[in-house]
C-alpha cells in the first residue's frame, strides 16, 4: 500500500467513525512511511483520547531534538492536556528560552498556569498571547472568564472582547464571544441582541454566524425576530448545520413543530450523533402529542439511578464520601460560575477530574464502573440513537465537579460531546426534602413553548446517588435555598 493509499483508507475509516481502525491502519505501516504519516496519527490518538501515547511521541522527540522549541512546545501542549501542568509549564519556558515567541506556545504556558491556580501570572500570559495575535478568539475567551472567574468587575472581564473588536469590529468569532459573555453576566437579552446587530451592522459584519448568534438571542424576546434571523443564516449559508439548527429550535419556539420536522430527520441523517439535533426532535415529537419514533421518550428505560461502589481502602460510602468532598473542595478554586455553561450561583472544577492527582479522586473512577456497566448491561442493543452506538465498552469523556449555592440551579441542556451522561451527588443541602427543591429534572427544553413541557422524569439527589441518562436527553436543576452548597460530580461517557 503506498503512502497516499494508506492515508486515505485511514481518512475513509475516520470518516465512518472508526477511529481505532484508522489508526491501526497508520501504525502498521512501514517504518519509511511513519514520519509522513505521524500527524494523522497523533491526530487519531488525539480523539481516542489517548494523550499518554501522544506524550510519549512527544517526549522522544523532545530526546531526539533536545534544542528544538518547536518539540518542546508539542511536548508542554501534550503534558497540558493530561494535566501535567508543572512539566507542561516547564517545556513551555524552555521553548519559549530556546527562541519560541508563538502566541501557540503562551497559551499553552497560560493554561498552564491557570491550572496550577498561578491566577495573576495566567492573566498576564493571556494579555501576551493577545498581544501577539489580537484575533486569537480562543485566548480573547478565556482571559476574559479567567477575570470573570477571579472576581473581577464585568467591566474589566468584559474589556478583551472590546479591544479584540476594536481592531477586527466584523470577526464573526469574536461577535459570538461578546455576546456570550454578555448572556453569562445578566445582560437583558435584547440589550444584548441590539449590541450585537448594531456592532455587526456598523462593521459590515453580517453573516451566517452572527445571524445564527442573532436568532438564539432573539428567541427570549420575540421568537417571530428569531425565526427571520434564522431563515436568512439559512439563506446566507444553506449547508451550514448550525443554521439550520436554529431554524429548528425557532420553529419550535414559534409553535411550528410540524415544520420543524420536515427538516429535523435530514438533519440527523446528515449529523446521527449531533446531540442538540436529537433534543430538538424529541421536544417536537412531544409538541405534537405523539410517540418517539427514536424512543427518546421512555424515561424510565433510559434515565436510571444508583448508588456508585464503595472503592478499596474505605470502610463504607458515607466514609468515602466524606473524603471525596474535602478533595472536590480544594480544586474549586473560582468565585464565579463560568461563562458558556449551564450552572448559576456555583462553581466549577477548572481542571477535569482525570487529570487531578488525588487518590480520593482518581478512587471516584473505580466507585462508577459497576454503576456504569450495569446501566450499559439494563440499556441493551437497539436501532434507537442511544443504543445502535452501544459497543459493550466505554470510556470518560470529561469530568467534573459543580458546587451550587443557595438560589444556584443548572438551566435546562444536554452534552454535546457526549453520548452518556451523569449527575453524582456528593454533598446534599436538606432542602432537597422541601418539594423538589434541588431535584433534576429531564425532557424540558431552555426554551419558551407557547404549551410547556412536563418533565419526563424527576430524581431526587442523595449522598452517592449516580444518575445516567442519554446525553441528548435536556436536563436541568431546580433551584433551591439553602446555606449549605449542593456538591456533584459529573462526567459523560462514549462507546469505546
Amino acid at each position: 500500500m503506498t503512502l497516499q493509499q494508506r492515508a486515505q483508507a485511514a481518512q475513509q475509516r475516520a470518516a465512518q467513525r472508526d477511529l481505532k481502525g484508522a489508526l491501526a491502519l497508520i501504525e502498521s505501516a512501514p517504518p519509511e512511511q511513519a514520519a509522513e504519516l505521524l500527524a494523522m496519527r497523533i491526530a487519531y490518538l488525539k480523539a481516542l483520547d489517548r494523550r499518554d501515547d501522544v506524550a510519549a511521541i512527544r517526549r522522544q522527540q523532545v530526546a531526539s531534538q533536545p534544542k528544538s522549541a518547536i518539540a518542546h512546545h508539542n511536548l508542554a501542549s501534550a503534558l497540558g492536556d493530561m494535566g501535567r501542568n508543572e512539566e507542561a509549564l516547564f517545556h513551555a519556558q524552555q521553548a519559549m528560552a530556546l527562541g519560541s515567541d508563538a502566541p501557540e506556545t503562551w497559551i499553552v504556558l497560560a493554561r498552564a498556569l491557570q491550572a496550577l491556580q498561578r491566577f495573576d501570572e495566567a492573566i498576564e500570559a493571556f494579555r501576551q498571547v493577545l498581544a501577539r495575535r489580537s484575533d486569537y478568539a480562543e485566548a480573547v475567551t478565556e482571559l476574559a472568564q479567567m477575570i470573570w472567574l477571579t472576581g473581577g468587575e464585568v467591566h474589566q472581564a468584559r474589556q478583551p472582547h472590546l479591544d479584540a473588536l476594536a481592531k477586527h469590529p466584523a470577526n464573526p468569532v469574536l461577535l459570538r464571544g461578546l455576546a456570550t459573555f454578555n448572556e453569562y453576566v445578566g445582560m437583558d437579552p435584547r440589550e444584548n441582541w441590539r449590541d450585537l446587530t448594531d456592532r455587526a451592522k456598523n462593521a459590515s459584519g453580517q453573516s451566517a454566524a452572527v445571524e445564527t448568534v442573532a436568532t438564539y438571542l432573539a428567541l427570549k424576546f420575540d421568537p417571530a425576530l428569531a425565526l427571520r434571523h434564522a431563515e436568512r443564516a439559512v439563506d446566507m449559508a444553506g449547508q451550514d448545520l448550525a443554521a439550520w439548527t436554529m431554524l429548528a429550535q425557532s420553529l419550535l419556539v414559534n409553535n411550528r413543530a410540524n415544520e420543524a420536522l420536515e427538516i429535523l430527520p435530514q438533519l440527523i441523517a446528515a449529523a446521527p450523533e449531533d446531540q442538540s439535533l436529537l433534543a430538538y426532535h424529541a421536544t417536537a415529537i412531544r409538541m405534537l402529542g405523539r410517540a418517539d419514533p427514536l424512543g427518546l421518550d421512555n424515561g424510565d428505560a433510559l434515565i436510571r439511578a444508583a448508588n456508585i461502589d464503595t472503592p478499596e481502602g474505605w470502610a463504607d460510602l458515607p466514609a468515602y464520601l466524606a473524603d471525596l468532598k474535602i478533595a472536590l473542595e480544594r480544586q474549586h478554586s473560582f468565585v464565579r460560575h463560568p461563562i458558556g455553561q449551564s450552572l448559576r450561583h456555583g462553581t466549577q472544577t477548572p481542571v477535569d477530574l482525570r487529570r487531578v492527582d488525588d487518590p480520593v479522586i482518581q478512587a471516584f473512577f473505580t466507585a462508577i464502573d459497576g454503576p456504569v456497566r450495569q446501566y450499559l448491561s439494563a440499556l441493551g442493543q437497539g436501532n434507537d440513537p442511544v443504543r445502535r452506538r452501544h459497543t459493550g465498552g466505554y470510556r470518560i469523556a470529561g469530568c467534573w465537579s459543580v458546587r451550587l449555592g443557595s438560589g444556584g440551579f443548572h438551566e435546562q441542556h444536554i452534552h454535546p460531546q457526549g453520548w452518556l451522561s451523569s449527575a453524582c451527588y456528593i454533598d446534599i443541602p436538606e432542602a432537597v426534602d422541601r418539594g423538589h427543591e434541588g431535584w433534576i429534572g429531564f425532557g424540558v427544553p431552555p426554551f419558551h413553548l407557547a404549551n410547556p413541557l412536563e418533565p419526563l422524569k424527576l430524581e431526587k439527589p442523595t449522598p452517592g446517588k449516580l444518575v445516567l441518562f442519554p446525553s441528548c436527553m435536556w436536563h436541568g436543576t431546580i433551584p433551591f435555598e439553602d446555606p449549605r452548597p449542593r456538591l456533584t460530580i459529573a462526567f459523560d461517557v462514549v462507546p469505546d
